[in-house]
């Protein structure tokens, strides 16, 4: 049912700390929506590592990403005015996907805008979900851009990527799963684009209270958390670049950073290289077809970059990968 949503451009902490009651009524809020995913165990990083290591499989969520629990907390919480008069967005493919299937399964109108050269399996995915495709240029910026005119000229409500309190918010139940289910977590790995789902993580952490370490993991290509913790706040970087489509955003969101400086332990760069082989062991590892995307956090692991004291977790974030790139990176 559509209702109140807090004020957009305010963090979810604006008025104070992400209660565990409020986290529990937004998982409760996608049941039938989004899938309580499973963990999945991972023997050639535990081999490797030493410790549990497991997989949460963000891969089999109904859109095929992690994506829909922050793009229908969000849609489902706007007034019954906005709601009617359909949402729009700006995304590379799995923010793009999960709005068209939230909206629909709203009974409202949605239009996605995406790279002029997105990958045909994304554009297709929004179109199966209910999603009107329009092409909006080769960086988030200038779809962003793009977006924000056609819902002031067509009264459209933009649901951002990740820069929105209930988009936050409902990636944030991917990480009270997490933290249910192994209550012992040592360390969870998050792959890092604009850091909605990394800032679902910490707000998930803090509001259970757990000493946990929380690594963003993004490609060398798309440094641009990197860039913000160095600075102190959100960088605008010239260009990104990496194989891994879904993390490329110039910038940190304005929103999501300060979440994630508060309880973020460190970042990891990945470089593109590493990627494949990671897909690889997914894959025959563990039967998971992630996307370059959501391999990167296996990618930190093997790397040994970083070494777990005990269970650790790592968000594979999506699975939404053209078969003849998957091919090509995985059995070449």
């Amino acid at each position: 049912m559509a209702g109140s949503s807090p004020a957009a451009g305010s963090p979810p902490e604006a008025a104070g700390p992400v209660t565990l009651d409020a986290l529990r009524r937004a998982a409760a809020d996608l049941e039938g929506i989004a899938v309580k995913t499973p963990l999945i165990p991972a023997p050639t990083l535990e081999q490797q590592l030493g410790v549990p290591v497991q997989l949460k499989g963000e891969h089999l969520q109904p859109v095929g990403a992690f994506k829909i629990r922050g793009a229908y907390t969000a849609i489902s919480r706007l007034p019954e005015r906005a709601l009617a008069a359909g949402v729009i967005t700006y995304s590379s493919g799995n923010h793009g996907q999960a709005v068209a299937y939230g909206a629909r399964a709203l009974g409202t109108r949605a239009v996605v805008v995406m790279p002029d050269h997105a990958p045909e399996v994304k554009i297709l995915g929004v179109q199966r979900h209910g999603g009107e495709v329009r092409f909006g240029g080769p960086t988030s910026a200038t779809r962003q851009r793009a977006a924000e005119a056609m819902a002031a000229n067509e009264g459209f409500t933009v649901i951002p990527p990740f820069d929105h309190p209930d988009v936050i918010l409902g990636q944030a139940t991917c990480g009270l799963e997490i933290l249910d289910e192994v209550p012992d977590v040592d360390t969870i790995l998050v792959p890092v684009g604009g850091g909605g789902l990394l800032a679902g993580l910490c707000v998930a952490v803090t509001a259970l209270g757990r000493a946990v370490r929380v690594i963003g993991v993004e490609p060398s290509g798309a440094p641009k958390l990197t860039e913000a913790l160095n600075a102190g706040g959100p960088v605008t970087l010239e260009r990104t670049e990496s194989i891994a489509d879904g993390l490329l955003p110039l910038a940190i969101g304005r929103l999501t950073f300060p979440i994630i400086q508060r309880t973020i332990h460190a970042t990891i760069r990945v470089p593109d290289e590493d990627i494949p082989g990671a897909m690889e062991v997914l894959f025959h590892d563990c039967g998971i077809e992630a996307e370059p995307s959501g391999a990167v956090t296996t990618a930190a692991l093997l790397s040994g970059t970083i070494r777990p004291a005990g269970p650790t977790v790592a968000v594979v974030s999506g699975g939404n990968v053209d078969r003849e790139l998957f091919t090509r990176l995985v059995h070449s």
